[in-house]
């Protein structure tokens, strides 16, 4: 079972320390966020580097970088450093380092800019405010559905139950909760899937 953690801390550092700086990054963002208005003000998230589905910031393209790291109050940011810790560990051992980046990140940019530029238009006179790393890791489980239909060699029976419930939960919760971005949930999902398949195939992992 892939996605049960037996790793003492230290053990969890040393192998996985993308993953450790990952959720450093959020937590040290979440932290200028408090000490600047608070991360649940708007006007401190779009200066920060939220995502605007209107205005002059919608086409900065730096902010759908930006906004993966910055999470709207404390259960935003628990919710996604616990799904973070938990189930992304794996892709970067099996990925390794660099390509497990590539993937967290581009697949957070892909599913930012698909929220904006797929959502719909916003009504005259208003904006969407949009941050959290829900995006870079619905693109990691987009990997690990990859591995789970087309590798299946690479994930256990158990793993890949777990995997499915998890992405049907996840999908249902991504319609049913308001305020949730669930074009970037669907989108971070897909471009996770295709960016795994070209990872593999255009970067292979050496063999030694």
């Amino acid at each position: 079972m892939i996605f049960i953690r037996y790793e003492n801390w230290k053990s969890y550092i040393r192998y996985y320390p993308v993953t450790c700086l990952l959720m450093l990054a959020n937590v040290i963002m979440f932290v200028v966020l408090t000490f600047n208005g608070g991360s649940t003000n708007l006007d401190t998230l779009v200066k920060f580097g939220a995502v605007v589905d209107a205005g002059p910031e919608k086409e900065e393209l730096w902010r759908y970088a930006a906004a993966v790291f910055l999470h709207n109050g404390f259960s935003h940011l628990l919710f996604n450093s616990f799904a973070l810790l938990v189930f992304a560990p794996p892709l970067e051992r099996l990925l390794g380092w660099w390509r497990y980046i590539v993937l967290y990140l581009a697949g957070g940019i892909l599913a930012n800019l698909l929220s904006i530029y797929l959502g719909g238009a916003p009504a005259p006179g208003t904006a969407t405010v949009s941050v959290g790393a829900s995006g870079a890791i619905y693109a990691v489980y987009g990997a690990f559905l990859y591995i789970a239909l087309l590798q299946r060699a690479i994930m256990d029976d158990s793993s890949r139950k777990t995997l499915y419930g998890l992405l049907v939960l996840g999908i249902i919760m991504s319609f049913a909760t308001p305020n949730v971005d669930w074009v970037a949930h669907i989108g971070g999902l897909v471009a996770g899937f295709f960016l795994y398949g070209l990872i593999i195939r255009i970067f292979p992992k050496s063999r030694k």
